[in-house]
């Protein structure tokens, strides 16, 4: 059965502490496949990623083999060939993030038992958020390894290349695909007023909209919110994180490059809270990537966006 991995505030919640631990041994440099050198050897085939509505998406097929003479509980180590691209892993199960190498993330992933003398098929899919092309294109780096159960050295790794079909159906003539690292995120919000409520409270619901620029890989974005005092973020709608005091995630799946959203923050303020302006506010955005290092942006001033909050009634 095929596992799904999870994006974002989700993926975080499932790390591992101790698989950082781990990482020296999980990145060898991508390169042609090496001899191996423990009792599992692996194969890789060529990753070929076709166009859809929202970027590309394809099957990576690749083999692990038992050539010792006793059953192994392997781990299997993936480096992507573009950022957030890892989506699905079978025959594997429980993966973690190791960090990252040219802002392209390391996994690693435990197996079922292999015997003896069996080979294994795995199959990981990708997904690559960018525009497709008219044109076919390629990318190197990435890597599928295996390391025995209870060592700390690679058994074998194997390099592949990745091949984007262009939205005509042809590989010929790749170009490199060059994905962006940093966002190119811009928000925008507009003047809110909360009204009151018959308990005394006061809430208002605001547009915002928040725009992503280019291909850098994100699982999402979030928003710090800097509020006059006793003002608080309620909820967004529509909603499909968590949300609340003075941070919230725009909704919806991961970005395509240029594509701009636009939904409402619901604002609250206490009983007591006095009629008239209260101050000014502010809403910054920043995209949400691996745990282990921030999303740098291009330009980060149009990353915020300022308005003032009024109380009414």
């Amino acid at each position: 059965m095929p596992i799904t991995l999870s994006a974002g505030r989700r993926i975080a919640a499932g790390l591992l502490g101790a698989a950082v631990a781990v990482t020296a041994a999980a990145t060898p440099a991508a390169a042609a496949p090496a001899a191996a050198t423990g009792p599992l050897s692996v194969t890789a085939q060529t990753l070929v990623l076709n166009p859809t509505s929202q970027g590309y998406e394809g099957t990576l097929t690749a083999t692990v083999t038992n050539n010792g003479t006793t059953g192994d509980y392997p781990s299997v180590f993936l480096t992507e060939p573009a950022g957030g691209s890892f989506t699905t892993v079978d025959p594997g199960f429980g993966c973690v993030i190791l960090g990252l190498v040219e802002n392209r993330m390391q996994h690693s992933c435990a197996s079922v038992a292999i015997q003896p003398g069996e080979t294994q098929t795995w199959r990981l899919g990708f997904h690559v958020w960018t525009t497709p092309r008219k044109y076919a294109m390629s990318a190197t780096g990435g890597e599928f390894g295996v390391m025995s159960n209870g060592s700390s050295e690679m058994s074998d790794t194997v390099g592949f290349t990745t091949l984007f079909q262009s939205t005509n159906g042809s590989l010929k003539k790749p170009q490199p695909y060059v994905q962006a690292t940093r966002s190119d995120l811009s928000v925008t919000a507009g003047a809110v007023s909360l009204n009151r409520q018959a308990d005394g409270s006061l809430q208002g619901r605001m547009p915002v909209t928040v725009r992503y620029g280019n291909d850098a890989p994100s699982f999402g974005v979030d928003l710090t919110a800097a509020l006059p005092a006793g003002v608080v973020v309620d909820h967004t709608e529509p909603q499909d994180m968590p949300s609340g005091g003075d941070w919230f995630s725009v909704p919806g799946t991961r970005f395509m490059p240029g594509e701009q959203r636009t939904f409402d923050v619901v604002l609250t303020a206490p009983a007591g809270t006095p009629a008239g302006a209260l101050g000014t506010a502010s809403y910054t955005a920043a995209a949400n990537y691996c745990y282990c290092a921030p999303v740098e942006d291009i330009s980060p001033a149009d990353n915020t966006a300022s308005f003032t909050v009024t109380a009414v009634g």
